[in-house]
């Protein structure tokens, strides 16, 4: 069925206080357990991480322990091949609170055979795919032509306005022909998405929130140079963010330079608040409703 938007998603007990935390195992059964939560307002979401990279692969029981011991209780670990999505998706089906996506990076579009929307359409009818990508833009590294990247972007938002699974949009040095091609998509008909590891000009989070898409922000918000971000998004509407990590890759204050991991989205979650002058625990609540109501699969 195309991809219907919906004004108002109804979270039932998600978010509201008062609430009793009902635990589950979140680890394969015989080993160490994590929490699962079924108050997800209690706790930040990683909505984009990168879990068969060998830094975190290695050690995966680890990881997601360390994530619940600083507040983050679900995780969404992308794809960038399609050759690599098998173990991507053994990944999401051997803990509970853990999904993934289905798409190739724009970087490595030219290594494989084209993606069609109908094989990303066919992948994402596993219970445990919930996103499309991470597809867009790189005119930083261009390891793939340009021509090739647009190609392969629309494929994706073809493949989100039949499933209605949100489009996780990677854009680097590219800001104009990604707006460009999210408002001409947007035309044909809509589809759900978000705007990952934003570190660009306002233009593009303004442009993207209009088309009622969503921002993620990273662990690049907490860097020191970082003033000219931070500015854009003390003043972008929390109800339109999403918090992640990207790891092993970015990894925010005092981590910089060592590996990233799911554990750090509450760095990144804590100078949100700061940067907004609001509560640490507003920030759990909203941007975890956030994720949800994009990822409305994840339920």
């Amino acid at each position: 069925m195309p991809y219907q938007p919906i004004s108002e998603v109804t979270l039932g007990a998600q978010g509201k206080e008062g609430v009793s935390v009902a635990e589950s195992t979140c680890a394969p059964k015989g080993q160490s357990a994590t929490t699962c939560y079924k108050d997800k307002g209690l706790v930040l979401v990683d909505s984009h991480c990168h879990l068969n990279f060998p830094e975190l692969s290695s050690r995966l029981d680890d990881v997601v322990a360390n994530a619940a011991s600083l507040d983050v209780g679900y995780m969404q670990t992308i794809c960038t091949r399609m050759r690599e999505f098998p173990d991507i998706l053994a990944i999401a089906k051997r803990y509970d609170n853990i999904w993934c996506s289905v798409g190739v990076h724009p970087n490595n579009v030219a290594e494989e055979p084209p993606v069609t929307s109908e094989e990303l359409i066919a992948a994402a009818k596993d219970p445990k795919v919930i996103g499309l990508g991470e597809t867009g833009l790189d005119y930083y590294y261009e390891h793939s032509p340009r021509e090739l990247q647009t190609s392969s972007f629309i494929e994706h938002i073809k493949a989100s306005r039949e499933t209605g699974l949100p489009v996780i949009v990677h854009t680097r040095s590219a800001d104009d022909d990604t707006i460009k091609i999210l408002q001409n998509e947007m035309r044909k008909g809509k589809f759900p998405g978000l705007i990952h590891c934003f570190s660009t000009g306002k233009e593009l989070a303004e442009a993207a929130i209009e088309l009622g898409m969503y921002v993620s922000i990273s662990g690049i918000i907490t860097f020191k140079k970082a003033v000219e971000l931070q500015e854009i998004v003390k003043n972008l509407p929390l109800s339109s963010l999403l918090v992640e990590t990207d790891a092993p890759y970015l990894a925010p204050m005092p981590h910089r330079g060592k590996p990233n991991e799911p554990a750090y989205t509450s760095y990144t979650a804590k100078f949100l608040a700061e940067l907004k002058n609001i509560p640490y625990e507003e920030v759990k609540k909203v941007t975890t409703e956030n994720f949800f109501r994009l990822f409305a699969k994840a339920q």
